[in-house]
């Protein structure tokens, strides 16, 4: 009966009016910076911030999760969630003294670390893990994680341990219909599914922890592919672990690198989805143009798509409803990154209560470890003079921990990498939002499990 009301209730008001944050400040994150899991170099200690961010008021936590790791699904990372310590004014939500706590590592059942290396062979996910969306359950305490290679949506217990894999609807998965034989290592062959590294980005819990919501970052192969404007949010009932309800939500405008990085729930039906391009400061990103905006969404007149497939450039009648943008992340920039825009926004949280009745809004960047690979599969760290007008004019690209045999990102060398402290290591940048109660509207404490 509880669930019927709830179900009842999704058909109710319009989407409030479109708020208005404001930018309070930032932090840059040294991007040579270590976990605590006792790793002591880029590719098994270094930290890579935020492909997600939550804080768990309950506990009074906050965490930021990693994605699959440095070298870009080819290493043996050991995948990971870290816990993290942060200041903040109470009276103006300025946000300070970021510090970590504890690293916990993703292990299977039997104690073998879930891990980034993309799936191999090809019809098989094995330990492959890239996780991308993260959220505690309110009352257990447990550690709910999406994840692009599947996709699929995990469980964890609060020591990193595997309880549970949710269900993947069949028409999610990376496949050739003709057969329907998953393969979980490229599009290659395939023509429905999921794309490639394209799975579950963002993922967001009801406050009362009866559904999950786990977002795919574009459109799937059947429904336009890289000209689909439409991805899907699927709805997971956390007690069974099936999806029962897909919806189809538009995205903006069509931006190269389209998608979406974050989904976090305000009440039962609404949320903030954060879309982004692959444009900005990063290790593997050009400057123009920016595209990174967060946009309120309601679901309760959604209907369900699970059996449809769209066209490419449409998304159906009964999409989810949105409106926005509700926030425009490139106008706010940071003096350490050159005053220019990140290219990897990725984390979303909301944060405690501040004195005069609004709320912290968290945004985060995943700084992909500051490190590229080039085709030789020779890892390098990725250095930027931050005050150039085009700092990958000046950046420079070195074997990892050393200061010599670099060479310039745009060509030429070989370079050292000078040591008056003009270049650094992409860093991982916070951000720091104030919402009014008024503009965050109808906002459900618990919701998304904070």
């Amino acid at each position: 009966m509880k669930r019927a009301l709830l179900a009842l209730g999704l058909c109710a008001a319009p989407l409030a009016a479109i708020a208005a944050p404001t930018y309070i400040n930032g932090l840059a994150l040294d991007g040579s910076a270590l976990d605590l899991s006792g790793g002591a170099d880029a590719n098994t200690g270094r930290l890579g911030y935020f492909s997600d961010l939550h804080y768990d008021a309950k506990r009074q936590h906050w965490w930021a999760l990693s994605d699959r790791g440095p070298g870009g699904g080819t290493l043996d990372y050991a995948t990971r969630v870290q816990r993290f310590k942060l200041a903040i004014d109470p009276a103006t939500g300025s946000i300070s003294d970021f510090k970590i706590l504890q690293t916990v590592i993703f292990r299977d059942a039997d104690g073998q670390p879930m891990n980034g290396r993309a799936p191999n062979p090809s019809n098989a996910l094995g330990l492959a893990f890239d996780p991308e969306g993260f959220v505690v359950h309110p009352r257990t305490g447990r550690f709910l994680v999406s994840d692009e290679y599947g996709p699929s949506l995990y469980e964890f217990d609060r020591d990193g341990f595997l309880l549970r894999r949710f269900i993947t609807p069949t028409n999610l998965l990376p496949r050739n219909k003709a057969d329907d034989v998953p393969n979980f290592a490229s599009d290659t062959g395939n023509t429905g599914g999921k794309r490639n590294n394209r799975g579950f980005e963002g993922l967001a819990l009801s406050a009362d922890g009866t559904w999950a919501y786990a977002m795919l970052q574009s459109a799937m192969l059947d429904d336009g592919g890289s000209s689909g404007v439409c991805a899907r949010i699927v709805k997971f009932d956390v007690l069974t672990g099936e999806a029962v309800a897909q919806f189809a939500y538009q995205m903006e405008g069509s931006s190269q690198g389209r998608g979406t990085s974050g989904l976090l729930a305000l009440n039962e039906r609404e949320f903030l989805v954060l879309e982004r391009n692959n444009r900005g400061v990063g290790v593997g990103a050009e400057l123009s143009p920016p595209n990174k905006k967060i946009f309120r969404i309601d679901i309760g007149a959604a209907r369900d798509v699970s059996s449809e497939t769209f066209a490419a450039n449409t998304c159906p009648e009964g999409k989810v409803a949105k409106t926005g943008p509700f926030l425009d992340l490139a106008a706010a920039t940071l003096p350490e990154l050159g005053n220019k825009v990140p290219e990897k926004l990725e984390g979303l949280a909301i944060g405690p209560l501040l004195r005069d009745g609004s709320r912290l809004l968290l945004v985060g960047t995943d700084n992909d470890y500051s490190v590229t690979q080039n085709l030789s599969s020779q890892q390098l760290d990725v250095w930027f003079r931050m005050g150039d007008v085009d700092p990958y004019l000046g950046s420079i690209q070195c074997p990892l921990g050393e200061s010599t045999g670099c060479t310039f990102t745009t060509g030429g060398g070989p370079a050292t990498l000078p040591t008056d402290g003009s270049y650094i290591l992409v860093p991982g940048l916070l951000q720091a939002y104030k919402v009014s109660a008024q503009d965050l509207g109808r906002y459900v404490t618990g919701a998304n499990g904070h």
